[in-house]
């Protein structure tokens, strides 16, 4: 009993309610990463397992070109273009080569880990000071790390609002809902898988810009399990979403979710941390987060078609 007493005299709420202003700062960041996974998982229905690989890409290309002399703001958007041509590359790995999307995921992110050592000098990680370059954002000021998310989450919802509205937003959009429909309509679905994939990845890539700056390094393994992160924070932003707006939750406000999804994990992991919890764990916690959040929706639908079962049997009964 002593030890279990002396375990949780040594947690501190402040320590913890300190520590949360950090957890959204990296929530938003990983939300934009997030951002980047729904639109192939969700909207082209496709499993891009190459975002373990652009995330670090992103963190690469963003540091290296600061510690070169170029600005932070153009770093970023260099690292989403590089992003972009990686997803391409899988898109055309999958359409041009017949070779499954989650295959061709998996070579890109195989190569990438050799051009992201490259990128760096042939070193495993890199790093780039607040003190040194005037970052855009920086885990020394959380404050205005938060701002400076939250800025670049609703110009990107915005954005991917608008062009999901378009003629070619809805292809694509169409191509992931039916491709057999969507092809006797005209579209190219090729054309719109790797569209989607390079918009993807372009996001991941920015997340991973940011994510580096806000570290101060980039690391060739930070984009390890990204995906894994970025499918947590899709389904717990889809299921919260779903349970407090239903119906009424239009496709900016599943948007939204998602990163509300990111800042969520990133708060429990936190908390994690706070509970001084073996991070190394933090893995397990996150699959058996994952599969808790996967099952909801099935689990919720057995149990109307249930209900719906029981309900006819009951009025068969009656009728009896």
């Amino acid at each position: 009993m002593s030890a279990v007493a002396s375990y949780f005299s040594s947690l501190s709420l402040l320590g913890l309610l300190g520590r949360l202003p950090a957890g959204v700062a990296q929530g938003l960041i990983w939300g934009i990463m997030a951002l980047g996974v729904y639109v192939t998982f969700r909207l082209l229905d496709v499993a891009d397992l190459s975002v373990d690989g652009t995330f670090s890409t992103g963190g690469a290309v963003t540091v290296m070109l600061i510690i070169s002399g170029v600005n932070p703001w153009l770093a970023i958007l260099v690292a989403m273009l590089a992003g972009l041509i990686a997803g391409a590359i899988t898109g055309l790995l999958h359409t041009k080569l017949g070779i499954p999307a989650i295959l061709a995921g998996i070579l890109t992110q195989y190569a990438l880990y050799s051009i992201n050592l490259a990128i760096m000098g042939f070193k495993a990680n890199q790093a780039v000071s607040v003190d040194k370059y005037a970052l855009v954002i920086s885990g020394r000021n959380v404050p205005l790390a938060i701002v400076v998310g939250l800025i670049f989450v609703a110009v990107i919802i915005g954005i991917m609002y608008w062009f999901f509205g378009t003629e070619m937003g809805s292809a694509l959009r169409a191509t992931g809902c039916n491709p057999q429909m969507s092809k006797a309509q005209g579209i190219n679905i090729n054309s719109m898988k790797v569209m989607g994939l390079a918009l993807s990845n372009g996001l991941v890539a920015l997340a991973g810009g940011l994510a580096a700056q806000y570290s101060g390094f980039a690391d060739v393994n930070s984009g390890r399990g990204a995906i894994v992160i970025g499918l947590a924070a899709v389904i717990i932003g889809e299921v919260i979403g779903e349970a407090l707006l239903g119906k009424r939750l239009n496709f900016a406000g599943k948007l939204a979710f998602v990163v509300v999804g990111g800042i969520l994990y990133y708060l429990v992991y936190t908390l994690v941390l706070w509970l001084k919890l073996d991070s190394n764990l933090m893995k397990l916690f996150t699959a058996v987060i994952v599969a808790i959040f996967l099952a909801v929706p099935y689990l919720k639908g057995q149990a109307k078609t249930s209900f719906k079962k029981a309900a006819k049997n009951g009025n068969g009964k009656e009728a009896k």
